[in-house]
């Protein structure tokens, strides 16, 4: 991945999203977990709140995550065919470390909570470019497991929600390049 650290910039231009379903182990060791963790941590935070979590879904427990995704999928979905929720099965299962990031703000709080949940995503994308400058890939998805109630409230409390599932590992194949937006397109002067 990337080894030139006296570089910051070519470092961010190098950072790539891992499809999850092609990372593979090694993943990060518990104290490399922990040091990724600490540097997602070290995000924008209006008013010092930390409105968001991380919940790690250790490797023993990922046949239980798929079971919760597979309930609530049917139970959502009572007519869905076996490989819809096969799929649930299989997100469960995908690359060898996974991060669940919840959004927690402080709604009593005078920081809005839009500016909370922003934070919350700084945070997820922060975890991304430290898993990137540990050596490791990450993906960060969301789809349907981020919005069902029953999956939720398994790792979110009532006031919470899932900002997304990273999932990190080391790439099986080379990242691919996705297209990027035109400058003209997305940046003006006022």
């Amino acid at each position: 991945m990337f080894n030139d650290l006296s570089s910051p910039l070519a470092y961010l231009a190098s950072r790539r999203s891992g499809k999850p379903r092609d990372l593979v182990a090694p993943g990060p060791a518990p104290a490399q977990l922990k040091q990724i963790v600490t540097i997602a941590a070290r995000t924008p935070d209006h008013g010092k709140l930390a409105p968001w979590r991380f919940v790690v879904v250790d490797t023993d427990r990922r046949d239980a995550l798929a079971t919760l995704l597979a309930d609530g999928y049917r139970q959502e979905k009572p007519t869905a065919k076996p490989a819809e929720v096969e799929a649930m099965v299989q997100f469960a299962h995908q690359a060898p470390t996974l991060v669940v990031v919840v959004s927690a703000p402080d709604a009593a709080s005078h920081i809005p909570v839009w500016e909370q949940e922003l934070s919350a995503g700084a945070a997820c994308m922060n975890l991304l470019h430290a898993a990137h400058a540990s050596g490791f890939a990450g993906g960060w998805l969301t789809g349907w497991p981020t919005y069902n109630p029953v999956v939720r409230a398994a790792f979110a409390r009532e006031t919470e929600r899932i900002v997304g599932f990273v999932f990190i590992g080391t790439p099986s194949r080379p990242l691919d390049e996705r297209p990027r937006p035109a400058l003209d397109r997305i940046l003006t002067h006022w």
